[in-house]
């Protein structure tokens, strides 16, 4: 199994895998530092740590993650646009994510909710 992102879409994968195993660190350690997340809806959370004690929350109210069908990737030299398409057809989530020095993959911009 692969611990980091290879490619853009690795992410989602290792999202749903790491929410699923409810490990709210593995699951900030996909963000780079200073990350923003758009979650809870309607507020932004910024950096690693708070984006992990959100993601402690969420796998509480949230116990199971299903994966979504993947949107195509656009890829501009090391960003990146993902998303996928929500499982009830209602939205999409989208995601910013940055080509690493070693040539992972990390978010730095994340909306999973948009409808």
């Amino acid at each position: 199994m692969t611990t980091t992102a290879k490619t853009p879409e690795d992410l989602t994968r290792l999202f749903v895998e790491r929410a699923n195993a409810g490990d709210a660190v593995g699951l900030a350690a996909l963000y780079e530092q200073d990350a923003v997340l758009a979650y809870p809806p309607g507020e932004t959370t910024v950096g690693r740590a708070a984006i992990q004690a959100v993601c402690e929350a969420m796998i509480k109210h949230v116990p199971h993650f299903e994966l979504e069908p993947l949107t195509p990737t656009i890829v501009n030299g090391d960003l990146a646009l993902t998303g996928t398409r929500s499982a009830d057809g209602k939205g999409g989530r989208v995601q910013v994510v940055r080509r690493q020095p070693d040539g992972s993959w990390l978010r730095v911009i994340d909306r999973p909710e948009q409808h």
